[in-house]
């Protein structure tokens, strides 16, 4: 990563940040280029021990020293930060990128001020190990240079996605950005069912996780399809197909869907919330 990156910003230091962070410094960004507020004083020391970065009670202080401001903050409170630091954002003309569920990105240009190049960006928790993935939007004011800082930024920590329909962000958010609590679940239901059925509770679980790892890597690296490579391992009346079956006859594909749906329908609420 070349030393002359901007600087960044990180309003807000909880996970999404330490994850964004974890994940920009192992691929070599220095940690004297990253400043973050935050206002609770265990996650500012947590961050500046584990990581180094500079670290700010105060956003403004924060935001004043960079180019490059990500939001890492709740929804719910993005509105009053913006506005707080609107003054600062007219003044300094930063590229703003959020990572907040359901907030249009003209609803933060209008909260910082206006007349402000916004990318919103949907990473998700496995950013911290370089394997995320996110979806980005770019407002009209974004040019493609800071198009592609953006995209520079979040590919650090994982593969990055565009999409030119700002409506679709829900969507992304619904897929990848909730994306890897569906796979915990998975692996949980997985390793209580193994124990119903008599394994030791360290065996299923090491067998249910290196199962979901290995059949990832199968998916990512084979190139096929995920219906052909589950009909290669699917023998017609063998042990593979009746679990199958079954997951079909409950219901998988349509409770799968459900719940997408549920998710994309949060985030379009939140946005509603936060008019």
């Amino acid at each position: 990563m070349s030393s002359n990156f901007p600087s960044l910003a990180f309003i807000g230091g909880g996970n999404m940040a330490r994850s964004l962070i974890g994940g920009l410094i192992a691929r070599g960004r220095s940690p004297a280029s990253i400043h973050v507020s935050e206002p609770g004083v265990e996650l500012r020391d947590a961050l500046a021990r584990d990581f180094g970065v500079a670290v700010h009670a105060e956003n403004t202080n924060a935001a004043s020293a960079a180019e490059i401001w990500i939001f890492a903050v709740k929804p719910q409170v993005l509105k009053s930060v913006c506005q707080a630091l609107a003054a600062t954002a007219q003044s300094a003309k930063p590229l703003v990128v959020s990572t907040a569920a359901g907030i249009t990105s003209p609803q933060l240009e209008q909260w910082l001020g206006g007349n402000l190049a916004v990318v919103r960006a949907m990473p998700n928790t496995p950013a911290l190990l370089g394997a995320g993935a996110t979806g980005l939007f770019a407002n009209a004011h974004a040019t493609s240079g800071q198009r592609d800082l953006a995209e520079n930024l979040l590919q650090a920590t994982g593969v990055t996605a565009w999409i030119e329909d700002e409506s679709l962000m829900d969507a992304i958010t619904a897929v990848s950005g909730s994306g890897p609590a569906y796979v915990f679940l998975l692996a949980e239901a997985m390793t209580a069912a193994g124990c119903a059925q008599g394994l030791p509770d360290e065996v299923a679980r090491k067998l249910a996780l290196q199962t979901i790892f290995g059949a990832a890597r199968m998916l990512l690296e084979s190139g096929e399809p995920a219906e052909v490579l589950r009909q290669r391992v699917t023998s017609p009346g063998g042990t593979t197909e009746a679990a199958i079956d079954t997951f079909e006859a409950g219901g998988l594909r349509a409770l799968v869907n459900a719940a997408i749906a549920a998710a994309t329908r949060r985030g379009a609420e939140l946005s509603a919330g936060n008019e």
